[in-house]
């Protein structure tokens, strides 16, 4: 990384989700298939491991039938609270073309969570080119998708 402001490269939402931290957390972890591809993509694959350098990997499929592979590793897991990301390394720690570092956390919230997604990138330029891909439109559909989810089940 560069010594410019870490602020500078992160993209980030949150969103009030009317069910426990307990819930969401679950429903991000074990259903994952269901809520992580912006609509219309769907996410046929997804392989977790959850543990620190455990693998973080999910295949997004566009509706045109191309897959867009999604390799990383896990670098920390505090069960309903926080799970951070990273697409630097690959399962075993293999470096790879670095993007970002993912850290989602679920706070509790009255009777619901506040979820925060927050992405750092390593580059300015990394950070312009997931702005141009629709960052704050696919992230906050995904945490629509995922809200949905915890909400039927709360």
């Amino acid at each position: 990384m560069n010594a410019e402001s870490p602020e500078v490269r992160e993209l980030s939402l949150t969103r009030y989700i009317d069910a426990p931290p307990e819930t969401v957390y679950r429903i991000w972890t074990e259903r994952t298939g269901e809520w992580t591809a912006p609509r219309p993509y769907t996410t046929p694959e997804v392989d977790y491991d959850l543990r620190p350098g455990g693998r973080a990997n999910f295949t997004m499929r566009s509706p045109e039938g191309d897959d867009i592979p999604c390799k990383g590793v896990f670098l920390e897991i505090v069960p309903n609270r926080k799970v951070v990301t990273t697409d630097a390394f690959t399962e075993g720690w293999v470096p790879q073309n670095a993007f970002m570092v993912a850290t989602t956390t679920f706070e509790p919230e009255g009777t619901g969570t506040r979820y925060t997604a927050r992405v750092l990138h390593w580059t300015e330029e990394a950070l312009k080119q997931h702005e141009a891909m629709g960052f704050h439109e696919g992230w906050k559909q995904v945490a629509d998708q995922l809200a949905e989810l915890a909400e039927t089940e709360a």
